[in-house]
């Protein structure tokens, strides 16, 4: 297993829409094992193969709190969706450090195929309801701030620029210590 690169908004991948996985081998174990490192060592609860530059419909997610329900989500589709709506503060490992309310549906049911290519259905509800959706997202080239009204996308977008200068700044003072 291997760290990835976490890709960084606003990178044209991010805006992409991932292509269905038709191949069901070692390197797409492989890659999900590189995914979930990732993810965890983030740390995270959800990451998107579109996220380390893969333009692949598969998902990794494990919202416990151990770390031991780890499950991967190979070309996804959310196939019901409830009408009652949660306001949930979302943050996104491409848009490190930003924060922001997002309402949607609190319960889904995904259809996906595992690591070998069996079809299975699972009812979410809550922060995995949440997440499933998130990263969907991002396979159809959606991130989390693009449900935001305009003006508090311009908002975040402006406090995303703001905490990657400071992360700038925070680099630039421990290289010139390291001097």
């Amino acid at each position: 297993m291997a760290k990835l690169p976490v890709i960084q908004y606003p990178h044209p991948v991010l805006a992409a829409k991932a292509e269905p996985v038709t191949v069901f081998d070692d390197d797409l174990r492989r890659l999900a094992a590189d995914m979930a490192e990732t993810m965890y060592d983030a740390p995270g609860v959800g990451l998107a193969a579109n996220q380390v530059g893969v333009l692949k419909r598969m998902v990794v997610i494990d919202v416990t709190e151990e770390k031991t329900g780890l499950t991967v989500f190979v070309n996804p589709e959310i196939i019901e969706k409830s009408d009652t709506l949660i306001d949930h503060e979302e943050g996104c490992l491409s848009l490190k450090g930003l924060y922001e309310h997002v309402k949607r549906p609190d319960h889904v049911r995904v259809r996906a195929q595992d690591l070998d290519g069996k079809t299975f259905e699972l009812d979410c509800e809550g922060l995995l309801a949440i997440c499933v959706q998130h990263e969907t997202d991002h396979l159809d080239g959606i991130v989390f701030i693009d449900h935001l009204s305009m003006l508090k996308k311009q908002r975040a977008a402006t406090k995303l620029r703001k905490l990657r200068r400071e992360e700038k700044e925070r680099e630039k003072e421990r290289a010139h210590r390291m001097d």
